[in-house]
């Protein structure tokens, strides 16, 4: 079992594996975006990457304004579809995002875990503390 299933309670051997090292370079929402050269955050000090037309705010659907600049639209599921590639927005109780995935072509996701390594697992191991459950998914064409 890796050091990461210390904070994430649903990640087992069997579910996740490490695909890179640690780096601060970029986070889970950038990652997620296909970046590894900056942090992607709403933040109100304009310290990290969003958008410029995505509103600079911890809602879903500034997050899902901010993806909709590289082609994802909501959609209604998690299921692998060829020809598609997947986004899953996490949320805590109060429904602000607190982490973002990608999905693989083999139907795996990949995260990055904020400034720690990038894994690939199944959606449900990283579910519940510290990220909470997914708020949202999202879709583009390949």
């Amino acid at each position: 079992m890796s050091h990461l299933s210390r904070w994430f309670q649903s990640l087992t051997k069997q579910n996740h594996s490490i695909t890179s090292c640690a780096t601060p370079e970029y986070n889970c929402v950038a990652w997620a975006a296909w970046e590894t050269d900056r942090w992607w955050w709403p933040d109100d000090a304009g310290s990290y990457y969003w958008p410029s037309s995505a509103p600079r705010e911890e809602t879903l659907e500034a997050f899902e304004v901010a993806y909709s600049t590289l082609g994802y639209r909501k959609c209604d599921n998690r299921d692998l579809e060829a020809g598609s590639e997947k986004i899953a927005i996490f949320v805590d109780a109060s429904g602000t995002p607190t982490h973002a995935a990608r999905q693989l072509p083999n139907g795996r996701w990949t995260s990055k875990c904020g400034s720690l390594e990038d894994i690939e697992h199944e959606l449900e191991g990283l579910m519940g503390t510290p990220y909470g459950e997914v708020g949202m998914v999202l879709k583009r064409s390949l």
